[in-house]
């Protein structure tokens, strides 16, 4: 094995466990706190859904108007302090009260905020960028599919504010290995640029016009589609969880292939996600049972598996190397505000039409975002990566 292939062997292995320690233990404290608050501490369902808005607002404030400004050198030292910010928050989150819950909520929000574009970025910083940004998606995946199992082992034996201990080890290999993201740092300062420079960027718009195609549908389904799976068909709540069995197991399969063979013109797997995506939620709407239903939403796994790569691509190809640490963070501030509105708006169509109605009723929204990317496909680095900037 060549030096550069050891290399590029420990840069994945390291892009792996990172993005695994971070994704793992963040779903586990946007899944678990809602628990606790409702379950240990007495929340009302409307305290619930605003401490889960408070976290995702202060995701979005701190992506959208820190993030882009940020030096690579500050974001670099920032994100050190912050991976080791999150291992101490877990103990927090353990011993909180009703009125500390809704600090380290917020803190949390802002901590995992500087993580995620310099995460992103560190991907993007590989000599193969885009074989590196489809396995960083995949080690996402892999989270969803690792963390809530461990979670599941130890909820059979320990209270769920007790959860948050046992992954202060899962948190600590982020921080550990935090220092290796030191090549961010070693980007030129891009951050002088203007914001409506970055907002106008070709490839963000792409991936911002990519990505609602698919998170506008994927954030009422986090939401709602186990609810939806007991409303319809009946099934017991733990049958109703096992909706997101196949979702997500074919949102991983999915990026593992695109890890293993990238693509190079991104037009036919873009139209195809989008394709699936509007089929799949007017199936779901017309599923005769829970079988065929669950077959739908392993069809919906297909383009969240594809699509958040492929946007993340885009985002690489259409910029130089000190522009991404901004453009991810503008990126990530558009879906952090996804998803604080469309679960409300999808719960509110839902009482007039209902759940089932409401969700093949995202159609019109896949429909419309992908009129004006039509526009931006025929654009080179749709179609090449030899046409990206460099960097």
């Amino acid at each position: 094995m060549s030096r550069l292939s050891r290399g590029t062997l420990a840069f994945f292995a390291a892009l792996i466990a990172m993005t695994v320690s971070f994704r793992a233990t963040n779903n586990m404290i946007g899944t678990t706190v809602p628990l606790v608050a409702k379950y240990e501490l007495g929340f009302s369902a409307a305290e619930v859904g605003t401490l889960s808005a408070v976290y995702m607002l202060s995701n979005l404030i701190v992506n959208f108007f820190v993030n882009p400004r940020l030096s690579p050198q500050k974001a670099y030292k920032l994100f050190i302090v912050s991976s080791w910010a999150n291992v101490l928050l877990l103990p927090v989150f353990y011993l909180a009260d009703a009125i500390t819950l809704w600090l380290a909520s917020l803190v949390s929000g802002l901590v995992n905020a500087l993580l995620v574009p310099v995460l992103m970025t560190y991907a993007s910083s590989a000599p193969d960028k885009e074989r590196a940004l489809n396995l960083y998606s995949t080690a996402l995946s892999l989270s969803l599919i690792l963390g809530p199992l461990y979670e599941t082992v130890l909820l059979t034996r320990f209270d769920y504010s007790e959860v948050f201990l046992f992954f202060v080890p899962v948190a600590l290999v982020l921080a550990i290995l935090s220092p290796r993201v030191r090549v961010v740092s070693q980007a030129p300062h891009g951050n002088k640029v203007s914001r409506r420079a970055h907002l106008s960027n070709p490839g963000l718009i792409s991936a911002i016009l990519a990505i609602t195609t698919y998170n506008v549908p994927f954030a009422a389904i986090t939401t709602f589609s186990a609810i939806l799976a007991q409303e319809r068909f009946h099934v017991n709540s733990f049958v109703a969880y096992s909706v997101y069995l196949p979702f997500f197991l074919a949102s991983f399969l999915t990026r593992l292939f695109m890890t293993l063979r990238p693509f190079e013109d991104l037009r036919r797997p873009l139209v195809v996600s989008i394709v699936i995506t509007a089929v799949s939620l007017v199936g779901q709407t017309l599923a005769p049972n829970y079988a065929v239903f669950l077959a739908f939403y392993f069809l919906l796994g297909i383009p969240h598996g594809s699509v958040f790569p492929m946007a993340t691509v885009l985002i690489a190809r259409a910029s130089s190397v000190e522009e991404r640490l901004a453009l991810n963070s503008y990126f990530m501030a558009y879906n952090n505000f996804l998803f604080i509105v469309v679960p409300p708006v999808a719960g509110l169509l839902s009482d007039f039409i209902g759940l089932s109605e409401a969700f093949a009723s995202l159609v019109i929204v896949v429909i419309a975002f992908s009129l004006p990317l039509a526009k931006y496909m025929r654009m080179p680095f749709f179609t090449s990566a030899s046409e990206r900037r460099r960097g």
